[in-house]
């Protein structure tokens, strides 16, 4: 790698090592054929033309039902050409693929030419309709099991097996037992099984978020959002963990991918984590975590920040202010624990790395932000178009036109410039044309106007163009590609939602959670968690959401936890799954790259991502855990809301220094034990208060206190010693 990397050393990932790390991306999200000649020009001309159909969608009005149909038949017709039957038939169309591809758009053709005469008939189906609606959904559970995998497949099956003979099985699991009619009716025919809020928001937002990240991608965001976080960091070895943790963030947040984070991440900065000392599983640990805090981390939470607003019924900008403060807390933890590795794995490569600082440094970063400072506006414009007053689906399309528009101009100034010009016509009408039209509307035809003039200008200034036509058709193209797994995913977890709804079964399931819980609200917590744990393990984190959003958030609910804290809970112990075996792909993908151990390096990503997921339970345990939520305490205030935060970000770095078994400097077992516990008394107040419980009664402010006391005495107690140690040598 040059220079302009910022100070990276040069990529030493061998081609084999990524080889097989990318094939864990491909087991997330799918192996695609590639196809060349007009087969690939036709799958690109129907990709690109899905996108543009969206986009349209976000402007005009479309029927709910007219829109979810043609996204999921647009959907299925793709992943029947795209993914195929098995391995061995790859990059090649199979006459049924075309088949089944065709079928589908039939389907969704009788779907919508039946029309209101059809919906009528969803509670009593005729015979042609049971038939289509259940080619219907096998066409739904193959075209999952090509893009996901067999699990979900399975999971699904067992729901249907429910529904229709859940009437064989003893109490409190029984129900009716429905007829294949009412389910196929259900299912296929209404908005609350395969159309139903899942794919609801596949089609209004997360294919949107998709085509941002495809423009992103293609006007060179990624790779300066990579070369920023090196130069920032100042490129030195012992930076190196300082770096994952800022480059995960700007890479992963638009993407939502910890996988790919994790291969793009791994594949340029692990010569640096060797460098810096980091053994091969701390450096594929500490890479997967970088790739799990791309799944958590706004504007995407891995896709589930939308649905986590559709089932909640708030605004998708309610859902990014929640996740705030995790997110921060959830980075936080990493940054404590890779400035505990710099001093765990300090060295010779300290020394030879030169200074870092200076004018060498600062001219370094400069540089490289005037290249591509203006990559950052679009990720800043969809929240303040938000904050202006247009919705989730307005706001990234017109972040995606930014982004596109603003790489017709020359770097940093006239990007930023016509980037915040572009804004200001969104947000404050007329604010850049009030002399040429002061009645300006964002208007689709007015921004077009817009964007043409630009690239006019542009063109006869022989701007050097940073986006061809061609790069955008292929960003239309990977927009739509990008999310057919999620798209499958949704319509199958649709399949789920329909039944649990249908049958009643999450109110079964909550009843059970809290019985066996014995109504405490910790065991139910714990127990969900669990739940939530197992489930993700089989399935993808949307679809874990989804299904135990159905199952488990009720039994919470019940408990007094709010719906906010509930669900935000359930989404964080989804994402867990991340890292657990047998399903653990980000570690597994990492450990491709470095050659470390795929358990061992599992292992490690527990020990950077561990105390980040015990915050958690303070959203559903502690008196002021929604805090952490950035929702006002029951009976609080702003001092409760900034008090738990405070408290969770100490006792964050306690965990942390109890995992690592370090601090300032290395932790005596006695030591890392009493870290343990203060950091515990801190973030899980009301767990410690009940294991105590037995032998003494205290309040959870008082140990909330006492914890922070031991924190401190043990950092009192490792400087002390430090300073021993400093003046032993001069002695």
């Amino acid at each position: 790698m040059s220079s302009d990397r910022g100070g990276a050393p040069p990529a030493e990932v061998s081609a084999d090592r990524l080889h097989k790390a990318e094939a864990f991306v491909e087991q997330e999200e799918g192996a695609l054929n590639r196809f060349g000649g007009w087969l690939g020009h036709l799958v690109t001309a129907l990709a690109a033309a899905m996108s543009l159909f969206h986009l349209y969608a976000a402007f005009f009005v479309v029927p709910p039902e007219t829109l979810r149909a043609i996204h999921v038949g647009a959907a299925l017709f793709l992943i029947f050409l795209l993914y195929p039957v098995a391995r061995r038939f790859r990059h090649r169309l199979a006459p049924w693929d075309v088949a089944l591809a065709l079928v589908a758009a039939a389907t969704i053709g009788y779907l919508l030419l039946g029309g209101d005469d059809l919906r009528d008939r969803q509670s009593l189906p005729n015979q042609t309709d049971m038939v289509v609606g259940a080619v219907f959904l096998l066409l739904v559970l193959e075209a999952c099991r090509r893009s996901t995998g067999l699990v979900l497949v399975a999971v699904v099956a067992i729901f249907l097996l429910y529904g229709m003979f859940g009437n064989h099985l003893p109490m409190p699991w029984t129900n009716r037992g429905y007829d294949l009619a009412r389910i196929v009716g259900h299912l296929y025919i209404s908005l609350e099984g395969v159309f139903g809020p899942a794919i609801d928001v596949s089609a209004t937002l997360i294919i949107l978020f998709t085509i941002y990240g495809a423009v992103l991608n293609a006007t060179g965001a990624g790779k300066f959002y990579i070369d920023f976080s090196f130069a920032a960091m100042g490129g030195r070895p012992t930076a190196a963990g300082r770096t994952i943790v800022v480059a995960s963030f700007l890479l992963g947040g638009p993407s939502g991918s910890g996988v790919a984070t994790t291969v793009t991440l791994g594949s340029v900065a692990y010569p640096m984590l060797a460098k810096a000392g980091y053994t091969k599983n701390a450096a594929g640990g500490l890479l997967a975590a970088g790739g799990i805090g791309a799944i958590i981390s706004p504007p995407v939470l891995g896709a589930a920040a939308f649905l986590i607003a559709e089932f909640l019924k708030i605004s998708y900008l309610d859902v990014i202010m929640m996740a705030v403060v995790p997110t921060c807390l959830y980075y936080f933890a990493l940054l404590a624990q890779v400035e505990i590795d710099s001093r765990k794995f300090r060295s010779a490569a300290h020394a030879a790395a030169g200074p870092a600082g200076g004018a060498a440094y600062l001219h370094r970063l400069g540089r490289i932000y005037a290249e591509g400072g203006h990559h950052f506006l679009s990720l800043v414009l969809i929240i303040v178009f938000m904050l202006a007053g247009l919705t989730p689906m307005l706001a990234v399309v017109w972040a995606t036109v930014v982004a596109a528009v603003s790489t017709f101009f020359p770097p940093l100034i006239g990007g930023t410039v016509a980037a915040l010009s572009l804004a200001a016509s969104i947000v404050l009408p007329g604010a850049t044309l009030a002399l040429i039209a002061p009645v300006f509307q964002p208007t689709p035809w007015a921004f077009a106007a817009i964007a043409a003039v630009v690239v006019v200008a542009a063109l006869a200034l022989r701007v050097p163009v940073r986006m061809t036509f061609g790069q955008l058709v292929r960003a239309l193209r990977e927009g739509s590609v990008g999310m057919l797994n999620v798209a499958a995913t949704c319509a199958a977890a649709g399949i789920i939602v329909g039944i649990a709804t249908l049958t009643g079964l999450g109110q079964k399931f909550a009843s059970i959670i809290i019985e066996y819980a014995g109504g405490s609200l910790i065991l139910t917590a714990l127990y969900s968690g669990l739940v939530v744990w197992v489930v993700g393990l089989a399935v993808p984190v949307t679809a874990s959401y989804i299904i135990c959003a159905q199952i488990v958030a009720p039994a919470l609910i019940k408990l007094g936890v709010p719906e906010v804290a509930a669900h935000m809970f359930i989404f964080y112990y989804a994402v867990l799954s991340e890292v657990s075996p047998p399903t653990a792909l980000s570690p597994f993908a990492a450990a491709a790259i470095t050659g470390g151990g795929p358990y061992a390096t599992t292992l490690q990503a527990w020990k950077y991502c561990l105390p980040a997921f015990v915050v958690p339970l303070a959203f559903v345990l502690e008196p002021n855990g929604v805090g952490l939520l950035l929702k006002m305490p029951k009976g609080g205030d702003v001092w409760d809301v900034a008090l738990v935060t405070a408290e969770t970000a100490l006792g964050i770095v306690a965990l942390a220094g109890a995992f690592q078994g370090w601090l300032l400097r290395k932790a005596s077992p006695a030591e890392a034990v009493l870290l343990g516990v203060a950091g515990s008394m801190l973030v899980v107040t009301r767990i410690v208060a009940a294991i105590l419980s037995p032998v003494v009664a205290v309040s959870t402010d008082a140990l909330s206190a006492a914890g922070a006391g031991l924190f401190a005495a043990v950092l009192a107690w490792q400087i002390a010693k430090r300073r021993d140690a400093g003046r032993a040598p001069a002695a």
